[in-house]
């Protein structure tokens, strides 16, 4: 007894439709000149949308009066953090968690400042450049107007499940784009 087969093998009307089928994996093109126009709005977004800029103004007060604070207090004692300019580089490294800050203070004073600073600075560093990324990609983008009205259309279908707030939400976004739709008639000749 032969069993049935519950599907045919569709075969192709022309030979070459197999061939015809078969599509080329587009090729990635390396971009020897990076795209400058992009990288510049890609910046802009950044400082003039995400709290990077006042957080890294924030950042370098802190670690100009940081350092400051530890050059007063290690100055005559600590040999390798008795200028300025050493203070400015052990503070910015402890910030980074680098760890070229070996030869650290040894006052009790600028000790507790150091701790302080090490915690406070990485905070602010990492949390400048994260906080930054997240607001970056989480900014709300307009939907495109298709995908607006395909959302009004689809919960037009269940408005028996809809709850009242829905339901206004629901008709001041239908009355706002029939009022825009309106408009965009009135403009055209």
């Amino acid at each position: 007894m032969e069993r049935e087969k519950p599907f045919e093998p569709v075969r192709p009307t022309l030979p070459g439709d197999r061939v015809l089928r078969r599509r080329r994996k587009p090729r990635r093109r390396l971009h020897v000149v990076p795209n400058i126009p992009e990288f510049l709005r890609f910046l802009r977004t950044i400082i003039t949308e995400t709290p990077l800029v006042p957080l890294l103004g924030v950042l370098v007060v802190l670690w100009l009066l940081f350092s400051t604070g530890l050059y007063f207090v290690e100055r005559n004692v600590n040999e390798p953090l008795d200028s300025f300019g050493d203070n400015l580089w052990w503070s910015l490294t402890a910030m980074q968690t680098q760890g070229f800050n070996a030869p650290g203070p040894i006052t009790t004073w600028g000790r507790v400042i150091a701790s302080i600073w090490s915690i406070l600075g990485t905070l602010l560093f990492f949390g400048a450049i994260v906080s930054s990324a997240t607001v970056y990609f989480l900014l709300r983008k307009p939907r495109p107007l298709g995908e607006v009205a395909a959302s009004v259309q689809y919960n037009l279908g269940r408005l028996d499940e809809l709850s009242a707030e829905e339901l206004e939400t629901l008709k001041d976004v239908a009355d706002r784009l029939i009022q825009d739709h309106i408009d965009k008639l009135k403009r055209s000749p």
